[in-house]
């Protein structure tokens, strides 16, 4: 098995792509991605006012929008010139304030503020949306409240007919709406599933294009396949704990749990990707076509995490897809360490998920077994040719 082990290393040695892809290739895209969301909290995002009224109200209103943090207000003269911005992108939503818009509020009727957001920016189009209807709710408030103080309603009386139950919102997590903590670390999951992969497939395919890959299947299979196991597990996880210290010890993202034990889940979440590659790798036979289809079999797995959608909305075959990838199980005990600091009985059961992947193994010793008589029957026929 040492010996094995040593083949092994000495091959990656020499591999200089396998050698960058356990090194520094992730660090950089990890480092990047961090960069990209370093500003944590969005800020200023422009937002149309179409102002049909040009009322001491409507401004007011228009105001009470630009001194949100998270929105900033640019003035468009009718709704064509608003929607193009929004279709370009130049702006994230659009507000237009009617015309009568003060005096349907002083006659007591009820007018109605148009408030479009781009869909197509997930997060961005829902913090534009919330942020927009906080705005005019509390201004529209406070012009109730003013127009009763004038009828010479008391104080106390005013603010009771004004809001007659007051709301406190507190968010339990990612108070600020911060991005780092919000996404970076299903990212930073999706990232190392798809680094692993790749990591794995090659050491795999390296096989394929040496000479000696009739001996390297009929020579005890299962101790090759574990000494790459040995060898890419521990590397393959120092990147994954890079990526744990990098955003929760370095940057300082709260977290309530143990980082020890999603150190373990893991280690869990890549035996199963393993898995997953050596059943395309012997089902398909070829370097080329077995990096395509990890690759897009994994590309997803972001989308699928569950974070930004929920996955119980997803069609049938969507969530299929989802069981395949392992770094849907994991992200379930990361969530639950990080944002409610379960412990490791928790982190144990959700890991039971992952008991599907031993289906698998079978599988692959079928697939393992042809692959190997396929071979030996292509070395027979270049023999008679």
């Amino acid at each position: 098995m040492l010996a094995t082990i040593r083949r092994e290393l000495n091959a990656l040695w020499h591999d200089p792509w396998l050698l960058a892809l356990v090194s520094y290739i992730p660090l950089l895209c990890a480092l990047s991605l961090w960069w990209l969301f370093s500003a944590g909290i969005p800020r200023q995002l422009p937002v149309a006012v179409v102002d049909f009224d040009h009322s001491h109200i409507s401004r007011q209103l228009t105001r009470h929008i630009d001194a949100s943090a998270s929105t900033q207000t640019i003035q468009f003269a009718d709704h064509a010139s608003a929607e193009a911005a929004m279709s370009n992108t130049q702006v994230f939503a659009m507000v237009t304030l009617p015309q009568d818009l003060s005096k349907d509020l002083k006659q007591g009727h009820t007018p109605t503020i148009d408030i479009r957001y781009n869909g197509e920016f997930l997060l961005v189009g829902k913090l534009v949306s919330s942020s927009i209807s906080h705005s005019l709710a509390d201004a529209l408030l406070e012009l109730a409240r003013l127009k009763q103080l004038a009828a010479g309603i008391p104080v106390p009386q005013a603010n009771i007919n004004s809001s007659p139950i007051t709301t406190q919102i507190t968010a339990l997590f990612n108070q600020n709406n911060n991005y780092v903590g919000f996404l970076i670390p299903p990212i930073f999951v999706a990232l190392l599933q798809i680094m692993a992969m790749l990591i794995f497939a090659n050491c795999l395919n390296r096989e394929m294009a040496q000479s000696g890959y009739q001996q390297w299947l009929n020579s005890h299979l299962l101790r090759n396949v574990l000494a790459k196991v040995i060898v890419y597990t521990p590397l393959v996880l120092l990147q994954g704990c890079f990526m744990l210290t990098w955003l929760y010890l370095y940057q300082g993202v709260p977290y309530a749990g143990s980082l020890g034990l999603l150190v373990l889940a893991q280690v869990v979440m890549l035996l199963a990707v393993w898995l997953m590659v050596l059943l395309v790798f012997f089902l398909l036979q070829d370097s080329a076509r077995v990096v395509s289809f990890c690759t897009a079999l994994f590309a997803p797995a972001f989308a699928y995490m569950g974070v930004t959608f929920p996955t119980h909305e997803m069609p049938l075959l969507a969530r299929l897809w989802r069981e395949l990838m392992p770094s849907s199980h994991y992200i379930e005990s990361h969530i639950s360490v990080i944002s409610y600091g379960d412990s490791w009985q928790m982190v144990l059961r959700q890991s039971e998920s992952y008991w599907g992947f031993l289906v698998l193994i079978p599988v692959i010793v079928i697939l393992a077994k042809w692959a190997r008589k396929r071979q030996a029957e292509a070395i027979e026929v270049e023999r008679h040719s």
